[in-house]
């Protein structure tokens, strides 16, 4: 189910054609090991070869890939880069990568038992236990994988605009980390849940995961140094079908929606922006300082909407795969259908879903 409804292009003759590789921003969303299905898209955009990517927004998950894709662009090669960051995710002991509220138990019972309400009850009472109780030395195996798969030293001189956004705990506002920035502390403080992680302090400021208050950050692709067609890549599905029901479907389905309200919030504004500009209340264009943001979406829904809030912390390499090949699959699709909207209007219609 695409949530997005997306717009009719416009006959050729209306609008000119781009020629060569069209720049564009990536918005990437944060969501752990569905992270993965982000890796896919990437993969399948580098391999088509006509988008050029001039800037990166990332949260969590999204961050790390927009780090591995800055990096690998500098020096070469930026699917090996994101191969890299996936093999070192899944080569790291497994599911504590991402954090994992059952990790105490190694074994992973099925569903049926995860659902019980002793279980329940039993996981409640481990979550109760902060992170600086449990894991008092702080270990967190991110570091080694962020370490040994992104050479920081090329996305911090590379041209390619990054951006990467983390909660600032004690001032309860966005810090947005700009791409000189980027370092292993950086991506780690966007992608710390606090119930499972020690806060990464940086500068003194201790940090939570970015999502909680911009997941993506838009706001810093709408400037006028950033190309106009930005791609926001999902990977928390914005509608359901059903209602949830048990104790495990209500937990999955209120963390999609805290996580997706900061993003529904800047997409509603995005869609006033350009509702005024096109009636002349603000001046956009050439003549004033607000522009029209071209937006395409490939997004979670229909692609990852069969899977629950537990697999962001699955690592395991099959997996993984799988998210890669439905991700791919996904921008398969999106470049059939919206790859030549790029450069000319928006490929969705946010008036319809936001205006």
């Amino acid at each position: 189910m695409a949530i997005f409804k997306r717009k009719t292009a416009q006959p050729a003759e209306d609008l000119p054609a781009p020629t060569g590789r069209r720049p564009v921003c990536l918005a990437l969303q944060g969501g752990g090991a569905h992270g993965a299905f982000q890796w896919g898209v990437i993969d399948r955009l580098l391999e088509d070869d006509r988008l050029d990517v001039r800037a990166v927004s990332g949260v969590s998950a999204g961050a790390m890939n927009g780090a591995a894709l800055v990096s690998g662009l500098a020096t070469g090669d930026a699917r090996a880069a994101l191969d890299k960051l996936w093999r070192e995710v899944n080569q790291s002991g497994g599911r504590n990568v991402f954090g994992d509220s059952a990790m105490w138990n190694a074994a992973q019972p099925p569903d049926w038992i995860k659902d019980n309400p002793f279980w329940r009850a039993g996981e409640t009472l481990a979550m109760s236990m902060s992170p600086y109780e449990f894991n008092p030395l702080n270990h967190n195996p991110l570091k080694r994988v962020l370490k040994a798969a992104v050479d920081f030293g090329a996305v911090q001189a590379s041209d390619i605009k990054l951006f990467v956004a983390a909660t600032a705990v004690r001032q309860g506002k966005t810090r947005l980390f700009e791409t000189h920035e980027i370092n292993a502390d950086v991506l780690m403080a966007s992608a710390c849940l606090p119930h499972l992680f020690q806060a990464v302090e940086i500068d003194g400021e201790p940090y939570w995961d970015g999502g909680y208050l911009t997941n993506p950050p838009l706001w810093p692709l709408t400037g006028e140094d950033t190309p106009d067609d930005v791609l926001l890549v999902t990977l928390n599905p914005l509608a359901r079908d059903e209602t949830p029901r048990s104790a495990g479907d209500i937990v999955d389905r209120l963390n999609e929606i805290v996580f997706n309200a900061p993003l529904v919030a800047e997409l509603r504004a995005i869609a006033l922006a350009g509702e005024l500009i096109a009636h002349g209340q603000l001046k956009g264009g050439g003549s004033g300082p607000y522009r029209h943001v071209r937006l395409h979406a490939i997004e979670a829904d229909g692609w990852l909407s069969d899977l629950s809030l537990r697999s962001k912390f699955n690592t395991e390499w099959t997996f993984l795969n799988d998210l890669k090949a439905r991700g791919r699959a996904a921008a398969d699709d999106w470049l059939t259908t919206c790859l030549p909207s790029v450069g000319r209007q928006s490929s969705v219609d946010l008036q319809a879903r936001f205006g």
